[in-house]
């Protein structure tokens, strides 16, 4: 049973990993591999809508998805993508990231070898982890503007369509985490974190959602 004050503190991660950017076209998207199908289906809207003419699809598997996606996260996003009609001549897949900072490496590699000129990026992700991923980018990929988006529907209606309350509130201290530490082994630039969020995350820690927790 998940308590109110769960709940909220949820919120309180969620509302802070949001960047809410306001959107405009750039040279690609990159659609970020998790178990979140959902990335794709974004990131293909996203191009529908004239944001980007090239795709960049980008992950391997992970514990959560090597059951769900064999093939690999970025093949099962480019699928999607497929399915909802974005021509294969407008996707590129990245297969071999398997975490954020070699998601960002990997993409900027696979571009800069087809001979891409990138001066912008709209970096597409699960909606709690809009900002690990912005400020993961801007620590790797300097001199281009990044641009975060995600889903837009709220934490209840996400959950609803995971299916999987547990998951995603350990999943948002797990992103929360990262945020905090991960500055200090320069893995991503730090970003400002209001006190009540750090202890939205410390009461969540201390509930138990902590299975992806480095």
């Amino acid at each position: 049973m998940i308590s109110e004050q769960s709940w909220a503190d949820a919120q309180a991660l969620w509302d802070f990993q949001k960047m809410n950017h306001e959107l405009r076209p750039c040279s690609v998207g990159i659609g970020l591999g998790s178990h979140d199908l959902g990335v794709a289906d974004v990131t293909a809207d996203l191009y529908h809508r004239g944001m980007f003419p090239l795709i960049v699809f980008t992950g391997a598997t992970s514990r959560t998805t090597a059951v769900r996606m064999p093939r690999g996260e970025a093949e099962h996003y480019r699928d999607r993508a497929l399915e909802l009609g974005v021509p294969a001549s407008a996707i590129l897949v990245e297969p071999n990231a398997r975490n954020t900072g070699e998601n960002i490496h990997f993409s900027r590699k696979l571009l800069a070898d087809r001979g891409i000129e990138v001066s912008s990026v709209l970096l597409v992700s699960k909606p709690y982890e809009e900002r690990r991923a912005y400020a993961t980018a801007r620590k790797l990929w300097q001199g281009i503007d990044i641009v975060s988006a995600s889903t837009s529907m709220p934490l209840a209606d996400y959950i609803g369509l995971i299916g999987d309350p547990r998951l995603v509130l350990d999943m948002l201290v797990g992103a929360q985490q990262r945020l905090l530490i991960y500055p200090d082994q320069g893995l991503m630039l730090r970003e400002k974190v209001p006190a009540s969020v750090t202890a939205a995350y410390e009461r969540l820690c201390a509930q138990g959602f902590t299975s992806r927790l480095v």
